[in-house]
């Protein structure tokens, strides 16, 4: 059964969504105005940026390539083997540290303007949208049409359209796991020979398919919890897309002496891409995507009444203050990511190009002869450079501690990122041990003086004194 048309936004209650739980299909009306341009060239920019990153070749990779299969990451000329993955703790955390600092100062700006839901949504989905369907009012004039050889043209047209964009954008998530050429040899195969790749894309292309086909907004306020933080975030200084009520209140018509500026036109919520009404103050929905300031600037335009009745603006400017950028907030933040910055740059800098990870072999922990106590242990050598290296190890320990070592000894060539394994065993005496006593692997390359990694391991054995009866 077609919805209706309209429906007036409420506060209290989620205008896309109807008192029955389905759907309300919001139909935005197309706008001009410099927020539209603006937005629109931050959204092309964000697409050509992300499709355009595992093209973009960084230190002989893609700038970012999520190697999966060999277990590295590579990330804008870094290259983090397995056991560098801790310091991505760094990335995710500023990058959730930094949206909060934005959120701040400009509110959602991040929603409305670099989010990827609102640039596909907005900037390709919707425009292939307007293309085949018309306007808002033509698109709910074809949503009332139960059924005809038109809706099922259009529709099967901007489905099929949607479907084939969704397509290609999995395929270009699956570039950031996959090497561009595996790629291309995996579209030219048989979907039976690399079925968990084709499985992905079929997965990941569906999703896509749902959520810009019908879900959309509900993105947004049902699953996304960011909006829910921004109470927490915000405070009265923090510039949100706001409605100026001192100015525009009452609503009414412009022959009125009584009425504010706001002639009540509802162009603000015929832009609203989540259907509500910014004059009802900052909502949940509201993604900060600024459509209804230049609906409005046009509509004061046309009244010949001054622009900015809806604009970024703080709480405290409403009231008649100024806003304050400088407070308790912005400090505390500002002093927690420069701190957060600096251990940043201190993990990242003890990033190599070479890593060492040595363990104990599986088994015991030690294991007992006649005359001797031994330990075993493997070395992980990973070579992330696209050069041939050799690498010389060597092993050390307290000088008063008598042991021999087997294994370990000769020079290692590592490909370019060629990953390999060596193992080592470390023998003392009975007599001569006196418990357990750190152990220092060294690795050096002859060739490159700077190149000196070391990690630390425990010898382990028997209580000297059981072990000397």
């Amino acid at each position: 059964m077609p919805q209706q048309d309209t429906k007036r936004p409420n506060r209290s209650l989620v205008t896309t969504i109807n008192n029955d739980g389905s759907h309300f299909c919001v139909h935005p009306a197309d706008i001009k105005g410099r927020f539209v341009r603006l937005r629109r060239i931050v959204g092309y920019a964000l697409i050509a940026f992300f499709v355009g990153l595992p093209w973009i070749p960084i230190n002989g990779h893609p700038a970012v390539f999520l190697d999966i299969i060999d277990r590295r990451f590579h990330l804008f000329g870094f290259t983090l083997s397995f056991q560098d993955t801790w310091l991505l703790f760094f990335v995710v955390s500023g990058l959730g540290f930094s949206l909060f600092y934005i959120t701040a100062l400009f509110g959602r700006v991040w929603c409305g303007w670099a989010c990827p839901q609102t640039v596909y949504l907005e900037h390709v989905y919707r425009r292939i949208e307007r293309w085949i369907e018309g306007d808002a009012n033509a698109r709910r004039k074809l949503d009332r049409i139960t059924i005809s050889p038109e809706k099922i043209l259009k529709r099967t047209l901007k489905y099929t359209i949607f479907f084939l964009v969704s397509f290609i954008i999995a395929h270009i998530f699956l570039s950031y796991f996959v090497s561009l050429p595996l790629l291309w040899r995996m579209i030219t195969l048989s979907p039976a020979e690399n079925w968990t790749s084709f499985l992905f894309v079929f997965f990941f292309t569906t999703v896509l398919f749902i959520n810009f086909a019908w879900f959309r907004e509900q993105l947004c306020i049902v699953i996304c919890p960011y909006g829910r933080f921004q109470s927490a975030l915000i405070d009265d200084h923090t510039k949100n897309v706001a409605y100026d009520y001192n100015r525009g209140n009452p609503p009414g018509k412009r022959n009125d002496p009584a009425a504010g500026d706001c002639i009540d036109c509802h162009r603000c919520v015929q832009v609203c891409p989540t259907g509500i009404d910014i004059r009802q103050g900052l909502q949940l929905e509201c993604i900060g995507c600024s459509a209804c300031i230049d609906a409005c600037d046009e509509i004061m335009e046309k009244v010949h009444t001054p622009k900015g009745l809806i604009r970024y603006a703080s709480d405290a400017e409403l009231k008649g203050g100024k806003t304050q950028w400088i407070r308790f907030r912005t400090i505390s933040y500002t002093i927690l990511l420069f701190i957060g910055a600096i251990i940043a740059f201190q993990a990242f800098s003890t990033l190599n190009n070479t890593s060492i990870a040595v363990i104990r072999m599986s088994g015991s922990p030690y294991y007992l002869t006649a005359d001797s106590v031994r330990n075993q242990y493997q070395v992980r050598l990973t070579n992330k450079t696209n050069a041939l290296i050799q690498l010389k190890g060597s092993i050390t320990a307290n000088a008063e501690q008598a042991f021999t070592t087997n294994g370990f000894e000769r020079a290692i060539s590592l490909q370019p990122m060629e990953e390999t394994l060596a193992t080592f065993v470390i023998t003392v005496p009975k007599q001569s041990f006196t418990g357990n006593f750190p152990i220092a692997v060294e690795v050096t390359n002859p060739e490159d003086p700077t190149l000196h990694l070391t990690q630390t391991v425990e010898f382990l054995g028997p209580d000297p004194k059981l072990l000397n009866r």
